[in-house]
């Protein structure tokens, strides 16, 4: 029959060795996936483009939508942005409130992307992917769509712009895009005008130091989804480790 203090001494002896058990079974915590896909490496920058009402907008909200519910970290990103005093200069103007002369409000629409630069850069190092709706090469297929200008001085001013890792180009055929809601409520929602813009986003993918990817936005809505998200997850995976290039500055 055990004592009083030999009960004591038992119980004190198990206290101090479960004590020193415990100390060496901390586990350290599990990361969450997000974590563990993110840990030391940067987002890309995604960027989907077309002429319009080619679903671009539709289709930048889904594709963040779905890459939050994989894990990832993404956010969408609109040009041009219409909040800050240049963006809403560009949008007073694109919705035929205002005119400004055409070599301005280029340069405009491209003031308005570097003025978010510094946001890209951030967000990109941080390890969130960037959803961009619309970028430099809306500007360059647009300007250089009216007369007496060129491909190549348009593409200047958003020479050195951090080089998107993947282009999504919505191809759809300015007849097809008229019978989509709200067409011809801003500037150039002309189905001439959208035919040439059409003709210089062509130039503009032959340039074979872009990852331009062509999807067909006539198919269905869930069909174009698809396709963006399984290049989407794609690209994110190879652009982890690589560096943010620079948009033309090899031209």
């Amino acid at each position: 029959m055990i004592g009083a203090r030999q009960l004591r001494s038992f119980l004190i002896g198990w206290r101090v060795s479960a004590a020193l058990f415990s100390e060496r079974l901390i586990f350290p915590e599990v990361p969450s996936i997000s974590d563990w896909r993110m840990a030391g490496h940067r987002g890309a920058l995604i960027v989907l483009e077309g002429a319009d009402r080619a679903g671009k907008s539709t289709q930048a909200r889904r594709l963040v939508e779905a890459l939050r519910n994989q894990g990832y970290q993404a956010e969408g990103m609109r040009f041009p942005e219409r909040t800050t005093e240049i963006g809403r200069l560009v949008g007073s103007y694109l919705e035929k409130k205002s005119n400004i002369e055409d070599h301005t409000v280029h340069l405009l629409f491209s003031a308005n992307r570097w003025e978010h630069v510094p946001l890209i850069k951030e967000k990109l190092k941080s390890g969130i992917t960037l959803v961009v709706d619309r970028y430099a090469f809306s500007g360059v297929a647009f300007t250089s769509s009216k007369e007496n200008f060129s491909l190549h001085w348009c593409k200047q001013p958003d020479v050195g712009l951090p080089k998107p890792d993947l282009v999504v180009f919505l191809n759809i055929t300015p007849e097809e895009a008229s019978k989509r809601g709200d067409y011809g409520t801003e500037r150039y929602e002309t189905s001439d005008f959208q035919k040439k813009v059409q003709k210089r986003y062509a130039e503009l993918m032959d340039d074979k130091s872009l990852n331009w990817k062509v999807v067909d936005a006539a198919q269905s809505m869930e069909d174009v989804h698809n396709a963006i998200k399984q290049l989407s997850e794609a690209i994110i995976t190879e652009a982890r480790h690589q560096p943010v290039g620079k948009l033309w500055a090899e031209d």
